[in-house]
Protein backbone atom coordinates (compact mmCIF):
# COMPACT_ATOMS: atom_id res chain seq x y z
CA UNK A 1 0.00 0.00 0.00
CA UNK A 2 2.76 2.44 0.96
CA UNK A 3 4.46 1.98 -2.42
CA UNK A 4 1.48 3.80 -3.97
CA UNK A 5 2.49 7.00 -2.17
CA UNK A 6 5.41 9.32 -2.89
CA UNK A 7 7.45 10.71 -0.01
CA UNK A 8 5.67 14.06 -0.43
CA UNK A 9 2.30 12.34 -0.04
CA UNK A 10 3.52 10.52 3.05
CA UNK A 11 4.55 13.87 4.53
CA UNK A 12 1.01 15.16 3.92
CA UNK A 13 -0.43 12.11 5.69
CA UNK A 14 1.90 12.72 8.63
CA UNK A 15 0.73 16.35 8.80
CA UNK A 16 -2.83 15.07 9.15
CA UNK A 17 -1.72 13.09 12.23
CA UNK A 18 -0.08 16.08 13.97
CA UNK A 19 -3.23 16.98 15.99
CA UNK A 20 -3.10 13.54 17.60
CA UNK A 21 0.49 14.18 18.70
CA UNK A 22 -0.45 17.61 20.03
CA UNK A 23 -3.44 16.23 21.95
CA UNK A 24 -1.28 13.48 23.48
CA UNK A 25 1.14 16.19 24.66
CA UNK A 26 -1.43 18.53 26.23
CA UNK A 27 -4.11 16.10 27.43
CA UNK A 28 -2.71 15.46 30.96
CA UNK A 29 -2.59 19.22 31.64
CA UNK A 30 -6.17 19.93 30.48
CA UNK A 31 -8.77 20.79 33.13
CA UNK A 32 -11.67 18.33 33.55
CA UNK A 33 -14.07 20.79 31.86
CA UNK A 34 -13.12 22.64 28.67
CA UNK A 35 -14.87 24.91 26.12
CA UNK A 36 -16.48 22.81 23.40
CA UNK A 37 -18.44 25.41 21.44
CA UNK A 38 -17.86 29.02 20.50
CA UNK A 39 -20.39 31.70 19.53
CA UNK A 40 -20.19 34.18 16.68
CA UNK A 41 -18.31 36.56 18.97
CA UNK A 42 -15.60 33.94 19.44
CA UNK A 43 -16.33 33.46 23.15
CA UNK A 44 -17.07 29.99 24.59
CA UNK A 45 -20.79 29.29 24.99
CA UNK A 46 -20.64 25.55 25.59
CA UNK A 47 -18.59 23.31 27.85
CA UNK A 48 -17.96 19.60 28.28
CA UNK A 49 -15.55 17.02 29.62
CA UNK A 50 -12.03 17.04 28.20
CA UNK A 51 -12.61 13.59 26.71
CA UNK A 52 -14.82 15.27 24.09
CA UNK A 53 -11.62 16.68 22.63
CA UNK A 54 -10.53 13.13 21.80
CA UNK A 55 -13.67 12.54 19.73
CA UNK A 56 -13.29 15.89 17.93
CA UNK A 57 -9.64 15.24 17.15
CA UNK A 58 -10.27 11.73 15.86
CA UNK A 59 -13.17 12.97 13.74
CA UNK A 60 -11.16 15.77 12.10
CA UNK A 61 -8.07 13.60 11.58
CA UNK A 62 -10.26 10.90 10.04
CA UNK A 63 -11.98 13.47 7.84
CA UNK A 64 -8.64 14.89 6.65
CA UNK A 65 -7.23 11.45 5.87
CA UNK A 66 -10.46 10.23 4.30
CA UNK A 67 -10.81 13.23 1.99
CA UNK A 68 -7.16 13.06 0.99
CA UNK A 69 -7.33 9.37 0.11
CA UNK A 70 -10.66 9.79 -1.69
CA UNK A 71 -9.37 12.65 -3.85
CA UNK A 72 -6.07 10.85 -4.52
CA UNK A 73 -7.80 7.76 -5.86
CA UNK A 74 -10.70 9.51 -7.63
CA UNK A 75 -9.13 9.17 -11.10
CA UNK A 76 -8.90 5.41 -10.69
CA UNK A 77 -12.45 4.89 -9.36
CA UNK A 78 -14.27 7.44 -11.54
CA UNK A 79 -16.37 5.42 -14.03
CA UNK A 80 -16.62 8.38 -16.42
CA UNK A 81 -12.85 9.10 -16.25
CA UNK A 82 -13.40 12.85 -15.90
CA UNK A 83 -11.43 13.12 -12.64
CA UNK A 84 -8.19 12.20 -14.36
CA UNK A 85 -8.33 15.40 -16.44
CA UNK A 86 -7.71 17.46 -13.28
CA UNK A 87 -5.58 14.98 -11.32
CA UNK A 88 -2.83 17.52 -10.52
CA UNK A 89 -5.35 20.14 -9.39
CA UNK A 90 -7.20 17.52 -7.34
CA UNK A 91 -3.93 16.66 -5.60
CA UNK A 92 -3.31 20.32 -4.72
CA UNK A 93 -6.86 20.65 -3.37
CA UNK A 94 -6.37 17.51 -1.28
CA UNK A 95 -3.16 18.90 0.24
CA UNK A 96 -4.91 22.20 1.00
CA UNK A 97 -7.78 20.37 2.71
CA UNK A 98 -5.41 18.37 4.91
CA UNK A 99 -3.50 21.48 6.00
CA UNK A 100 -6.74 23.42 6.56
CA UNK A 101 -8.42 20.70 8.65
CA UNK A 102 -5.20 20.09 10.59
CA UNK A 103 -4.96 23.79 11.41
CA UNK A 104 -8.61 23.87 12.57
CA UNK A 105 -8.01 20.78 14.69
CA UNK A 106 -4.99 22.30 16.43
CA UNK A 107 -6.75 25.65 16.78
CA UNK A 108 -9.69 23.92 18.49
CA UNK A 109 -7.37 22.24 20.96
CA UNK A 110 -5.48 25.45 21.64
CA UNK A 111 -8.75 27.27 22.32
CA UNK A 112 -9.65 24.57 24.84
CA UNK A 113 -6.29 24.98 26.56
CA UNK A 114 -6.34 28.79 26.58
CA UNK A 115 -9.97 29.05 27.71
CA UNK A 116 -10.39 32.78 27.12
CA UNK A 117 -8.89 32.62 23.64
CA UNK A 118 -11.04 34.26 20.91
CA UNK A 119 -11.57 31.29 18.61
CA UNK A 120 -12.98 33.12 15.59
CA UNK A 121 -10.21 35.73 15.61
CA UNK A 122 -8.00 33.13 13.91
CA UNK A 123 -10.63 30.79 12.46
CA UNK A 124 -12.10 33.31 10.01
CA UNK A 125 -8.71 34.49 8.65
CA UNK A 126 -7.71 30.84 8.30
CA UNK A 127 -10.82 30.20 6.25
CA UNK A 128 -10.10 33.32 4.20
CA UNK A 129 -6.64 31.99 3.32
CA UNK A 130 -8.21 28.65 2.35
CA UNK A 131 -10.66 30.42 0.02
CA UNK A 132 -7.73 32.26 -1.62
CA UNK A 133 -5.93 28.95 -2.13
CA UNK A 134 -8.94 27.20 -3.66
CA UNK A 135 -9.79 30.25 -5.78
CA UNK A 136 -6.35 30.11 -7.35
CA UNK A 137 -7.01 26.51 -8.40
CA UNK A 138 -10.54 26.90 -9.76
CA UNK A 139 -9.51 27.95 -13.26
CA UNK A 140 -7.50 24.71 -13.59
CA UNK A 141 -10.45 22.44 -12.93
CA UNK A 142 -11.75 20.58 -15.97
CA UNK A 143 -15.40 19.46 -16.12
CA UNK A 144 -15.94 16.61 -13.67
CA UNK A 145 -18.61 15.23 -11.35
CA UNK A 146 -16.70 15.53 -8.07
CA UNK A 147 -15.05 18.93 -7.48
CA UNK A 148 -16.21 22.34 -8.65
CA UNK A 149 -19.37 24.35 -9.23
CA UNK A 150 -21.80 21.60 -10.19
CA UNK A 151 -24.88 22.89 -11.96
CA UNK A 152 -26.84 21.24 -14.78
CA UNK A 153 -25.61 23.82 -17.27
CA UNK A 154 -21.95 23.75 -16.19
CA UNK A 155 -21.85 19.97 -16.46
CA UNK A 156 -23.47 19.99 -19.90
CA UNK A 157 -21.44 22.83 -21.43
CA UNK A 158 -17.60 22.96 -21.17
CA UNK A 159 -17.63 26.68 -22.05
CA UNK A 160 -20.10 27.40 -19.26
CA UNK A 161 -17.93 25.40 -16.86
CA UNK A 162 -14.82 27.33 -17.93
CA UNK A 163 -16.23 30.87 -17.62
CA UNK A 164 -18.09 30.05 -14.39
CA UNK A 165 -14.94 28.70 -12.73
CA UNK A 166 -12.86 31.60 -14.00
CA UNK A 167 -15.29 34.03 -12.39
CA UNK A 168 -15.64 31.84 -9.29
CA UNK A 169 -11.87 31.67 -8.88
CA UNK A 170 -11.53 35.46 -9.00
CA UNK A 171 -14.41 35.90 -6.55
CA UNK A 172 -13.01 33.35 -4.12
CA UNK A 173 -9.59 34.99 -4.17
CA UNK A 174 -11.10 38.47 -3.68
CA UNK A 175 -13.55 37.18 -1.08
CA UNK A 176 -10.80 35.31 0.73
CA UNK A 177 -8.67 38.43 0.88
CA UNK A 178 -11.63 40.43 2.21
CA UNK A 179 -12.44 37.77 4.80
CA UNK A 180 -8.83 37.55 5.97
CA UNK A 181 -8.35 41.30 6.29
CA UNK A 182 -11.76 42.28 7.69
CA UNK A 183 -11.93 39.52 10.28
CA UNK A 184 -8.50 40.50 11.58
CA UNK A 185 -9.34 44.18 12.10
CA UNK A 186 -13.09 44.26 12.85
CA UNK A 187 -14.81 43.32 16.12
CA UNK A 188 -15.56 39.60 16.31
CA UNK A 189 -19.36 39.82 15.96
CA UNK A 190 -19.16 42.29 13.07
CA UNK A 191 -16.52 40.12 11.42
CA UNK A 192 -18.75 37.06 11.80
CA UNK A 193 -21.70 38.77 10.13
CA UNK A 194 -19.49 40.08 7.32
CA UNK A 195 -18.04 36.59 6.88
CA UNK A 196 -21.51 35.12 6.30
CA UNK A 197 -22.36 37.88 3.79
CA UNK A 198 -19.14 37.38 1.83
CA UNK A 199 -19.58 33.60 1.75
CA UNK A 200 -23.11 34.01 0.42
CA UNK A 201 -21.91 36.33 -2.35
CA UNK A 202 -19.06 33.96 -3.28
CA UNK A 203 -21.60 31.17 -3.77
CA UNK A 204 -24.57 33.02 -5.26
CA UNK A 205 -22.80 35.23 -7.84
CA UNK A 206 -21.16 32.35 -9.82
CA UNK A 207 -24.46 30.44 -9.82
CA UNK A 208 -26.40 33.43 -11.17
CA UNK A 209 -23.69 34.20 -13.71
CA UNK A 210 -23.62 30.60 -14.89
CA UNK A 211 -27.39 30.52 -15.33
CA UNK A 212 -27.42 33.81 -17.25
CA UNK A 213 -24.62 32.51 -19.47
CA UNK A 214 -26.69 29.38 -20.11
CA UNK A 215 -29.76 31.40 -21.06
CA UNK A 216 -27.72 33.71 -23.29
CA UNK A 217 -26.01 30.89 -25.19
CA UNK A 218 -29.19 28.87 -25.57
CA UNK A 219 -31.45 31.56 -27.02
CA UNK A 220 -33.28 30.51 -30.19
CA UNK A 221 -31.56 31.87 -33.30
Amino acid sequence: MLNKFSWKELVVLLIALLPGVYLYHIYPSLPPTIPTHFGLSGKPDGYGGKETLIYTTVLLVGLALGLYLLIKFLPSIDPKKTAGLSATTFQKIAVGLVIFLTAINILTMYASVAGSFNFTRLLFPLMGLFFIYIGNLMHSLKPNYFVGIHLPWTLEDPDNWRVTHQLGGKLWVAGGLAVTFCTLVLPARTAGILFLILISLMVIIPVVYSYRYFKKTNQPK
